[in-house]
């Protein structure tokens, strides 16, 4: 596979349903297809279009150690929905030890870099391991989530990772997620419902005020065009 292939892809499926982009990309890679989940409005909608037909696909999330307790009840229910197990992802300990010894338990909140070294060792070293052998990359990313998400092609490729990355929800709205959520009585995170459309790991992620941009609550610190945990960077 190469960037042309992805470029070729993304020309033929730029405009196509999310199913439809699901059902091409499963059944011509099969195993070396996996969807990374992070318990969002939008990935619980690709979980549902993933398990209800293809239940021999891979789903996996990041468990960064710092997730909300509403998160781990989450794992549990979609677990028991779709009668399949998530698989989870650990951080490193001997790197977490190392960075809390030296920067503290709170290091993120004092720079950018220390955030990005904490996303690093607690989400990004992690992805390295589990997309390993893997082909396609499955996201929830949509355009309308940020600024840095805005260009997101449906086909793209990663760099970092040599593989195929899709993102069948990328022109889905908002109200289109909610939508088919309910339509399917699929399970979500409950703090959605209590001010968080973007939800991260606890000390990184607030709710947002009224009007404010749906990522105004992860690393509210910091500016809009740095609010990537590194996971999601443009040209990789």
């Amino acid at each position: 596979m190469s960037i042309e292939k992805a470029e070729e892809l993304d020309n033929r499926f730029a405009k196509s349903e999310a199913e439809t982009v699901l059902k091409f990309f499963i059944e011509q890679y099969k195993s070396k297809i996996t969807f990374s989940s992070s318990l969002g409005a939008e990935d619980q909608v690709l979980t549902h279009m993933i398990w209800s037909k293809y239940p021999d696909v891979k789903i996996f999330t990041l468990d960064t150690g710092r997730l909300f307790e509403e998160t781990y009840k989450l794992i549990e229910k979609v677990n028991e929905r779709y009668n399949k197990k998530m698989l989870i992802f650990f951080p490193a300990k001997e790197q977490v030890e190392k960075m809390v010894d030296e920067k503290g338990i709170n290091l993120f909140y004092r720079s950018i870099e220390n955030r990005k070294e904490c996303c690093h060792i607690r989400k990004t070293e992690p992805l390295s391991r589990a997309l390993k052998g893997v082909d396609v990359w499955i996201t929830g990313i949509r355009r309308e989530q940020a600024i840095t998400r805005y260009s997101a092609p449906m086909v793209e490729w990663n760099s970092q990772y040599n593989l195929l990355k899709i993102n069948p929800l990328r022109d889905w709205t908002e109200a289109m997620v909610w939508d088919y959520i309910k339509v399917n009585d699929i399970p979500f995170n409950k703090l959605h419902e209590q001010g968080f459309p973007s939800i991260g790991c606890q000390p990184c992620t607030r709710a947002v005020k009224p009007g404010e941009d749906i990522r105004a609550g992860r690393w509210w610190w910091e500016n809009p065009e740095n609010k990537e945990c590194g996971i999601h960077v443009k040209g990789k």
